[in-house]
Formats: C-alpha cells, sequence, structure tokens
C-alpha cells in the first residue's frame, strides 16, 4: 500500500492529536511537523520524525501529500491557510463562523493558482454540526435549526483569549441554557437570540501586572467570540488554572425541527449530538479523514478551496466504495 504522505504544521494540541489519529489510519505516515517554535525544543510522538521550522516548509512540497494545518482561527490561520495553499494540499480546522466565506475567498485563491487541494473548517463545528445542518435543512423545509454547544471547552475561544495583551492563561467554556434545550426538545420552534441560547464562562491567568479592567471589557468585547453572548471571566491563579482547566471536553448538539404532511399535521424533529472527553483528538480525526479525501481529489485532478459540503461521505472511509456499500449501506 502507498500511504498518504502527512506533514503538521502547528504542534499544539490539535497536531498532536494528528499525530495520534495518523497511526490509527494505516494509509497514512507521517512525514514532517513544522513550528514556528524551536524545533530542538519538541520531541515527536512518532519515532524517526523530523521536526522543522515553519520556513522549512518549501523544502518538502515533493515530500508531502497533505498538509494538516494546526494553529488557531483567530490570528494563525488566516495568514497560514493562504500561504500553505501555495505549496502543498491542506486541510484545517478553520472556525470563526463569521469569517468563513472571506477566508475560503483567500485560500481558494492560492489554492487555484498552486492546483492543490485545501479543505477549510473541517472540525466538528463547523464541520459535522454545518453538515447536519444542512441535512435538516433539506429534509424538512419547513422548520428551524438549532444548535447548542457545550458543556465544554472551546479552543479557538479559548486561543482567543490567550491572545489578549496581558493574558498567560485562558480557558472558555460555552454552557447551553437548560430551559432553551429543553423547549427545542418538545418541538415547540421557540425564537432564541444567540444570548438566549448559551453563557460563555472564562478563567483566565493574567501576567504579573496585567490590567484586568482591560483583559475583562477586551473579552467581552470581542467581535464574533464573545460580544454576542452573557460572558463571564474569572481570574484564578495558575495553580488553579492547571488543576482544573486542563482537561478539554466538549459537546453539543444540532436540531432541525418542523412539519410535514397536509396542513403540517406531522412533527418531525432531527437530533444530532456529540459528547467528548478531548475535543482537540476528535477535532483532529475529522481532519485526518478529510485529508484523505483531498488527496484522493487532488489525484484526480482537482484544485481550490473546498468546504465539507464539497466532500462526498465515501472519499473520507478507509476502504473503497465497493467495500463501503458491502459494509455500511
Amino acid at each position: 500500500m502507498t500511504k498518504i504522505k502527512i506533514g503538521i504544521a502547528g504542534y499544539g494540541n490539535v497536531g498532536r492529536g494528528v499525530e495520534y489519529a495518523i497511526s490509527q489510519n494505516e494509509d497514512m505516515e507521517l512525514s514532517a511537523i513544522f513550528t514556528r517554535r524551536n524545533p530542538a525544543g519538541i520531541t515527536p510522538l512518532t519515532r524517526g520524525v523530523k521536526v522543522y521550522h515553519f520556513d522549512e516548509a518549501e523544502n518538502y512540497k515533493n515530500n508531502i501529500d497533505v498538509m494538516m494545518l494546526c494553529g488557531g482561527s483567530a490570528t494563525d490561520l488566516v495568514e497560514q491557510g493562504p500561504h500553505f495553499a501555495t505549496m502543498f494540499n491542506c486541510v484545517d480546522s478553520f472556525d470563526t463562523h463569521a469569517r468563513i466565506p472571506e477566508y475560503f475567498a483567500l485560500v481558494d485563491k492560492q489554492a487555484q493558482k498552486s492546483t492543490k487541494v485545501c479543505i477549510i473548517s473541517t472540525g466538528w463545528d463547523p464541520g459535522l454540526f454545518s453538515l447536519m445542518r444542512a441535512l435538516g435543512f433539506a429534509c424538512i423545509p419547513d422548520g428551524k435549526d438549532y444548535t447548542f454547544w457545550g458543556k465544554g471547552i472551546s479552543q479557538g475561544h479559548s486561543d482567543a483569549i490567550r491572545r489578549v495583551a496581558g493574558v498567560k492563561f485562558g480557558a472558555q467554556y460555552t454552557i447551553p441554557n437548560d430551559d432553551a434545550l429543553a423547549e427545542v426538545r418538545k418541538g415547540t420552534n421557540p425564537a432564541l437570540t444567540t444570548r438566549q441560547k448559551h453563557i460563555r464562562e472564562c478563567f483566565a491567568v493574567a501576567e504579573n501586572g496585567a490590567d484586568l479592567s482591560y483583559i475583562e471589557k477586551t473579552i467581552k468585547e470581542m467581535p464574533n467570540y464573545f460580544a454576542d453572548y452573557d460572558t463571564i471571566v474569572h481570574f484564578i491563579s495558575e495553580e488553579e488554572f492547571k488543576a482544573k482547566h486542563t482537561a478539554m471536553p466538549h459537546g453539543g448538539y444540532v436540531f432541525r425541527s418542523g412539519a410535514t404532511g397536509k396542513d403540517n399535521a406531522h412533527q418531525q424533529r432531527m437530533e444530532f449530538s456529540i459528547k467528548l472527553d478531548s475535543n482537540p483528538e476528535f477535532t483532529a480525526n475529522i481532519m485526518v479523514a478529510y485529508a484523505r479525501a483531498a488527496h484522493r481529489l487532488h489525484q484526480r485532478g482537482e484544485a481550490g478551496a473546498r468546504t465539507v459540503f464539497d466532500i462526498p461521505f465515501g472519499l473520507l472511509a478507509p476502504v473503497s466504495m465497493e467495500e463501503l456499500r458491502r459494509m455500511m449501506l
């Protein structure tokens, strides 16, 4: 079997999750890891894999089939996505929903020029939850969508907290409103504002001498992340943070609720849920599945940016279409 050669750009929580995921996929192998840090300070889990600085990635264009972009959405991927698209087929988990059309256009422009395939926003939301929303919309056209996240730590929102000047460590918990969740499950199709569905609770460790008022205000007013929610900010010690807030659970629900038949006589509801012990590892596994799809599309001669809406499920599976029909259909 000729294995798909994978590169990892960014060796944080998601990057390490990708490395674990590759070890569970027999048709893939990890070729190299790229970092902005000092490569000498990183010891990969995979024996024999070399670590290089980002600046050296161009030298490995012919040795990597798909590059996994594992940086944060707030500031990393907006630059790294278009940059790496000039050299590699890429997969990322860009999760700033409001900026996806803009980001897609930036990546697509470069991927078309380089004749590479780059699949963006492949996590679970955006990603799997996006697919479920689209499926519900198609199957119950006369209905409403509801998405709830949590309770759990959001990687993107936590990363956004850590980028605020004066923050040493940060974690953000998304917490669904139980009353709103119950109303949706009843099928009453309530009209819920963004603020009514979730609370965002933040735990931050401030640098010595940092302006706590500035940090709290910056977090609460951050567009696309916290401005539209009731947000609570707690300042805690580094010891408490490490003891209580370093695990990364998450989860959530997608609903489509509506009616079918004559005079909309019959109520219908679709529900999809996930419960995760490790948000970054699950995100990484999704990315690895889409890396397989990116490689297959590139082999067909396709080029440009793609989203989960563009990828048939069959391209994600580590078996042929014939085997998939026999096993799963």
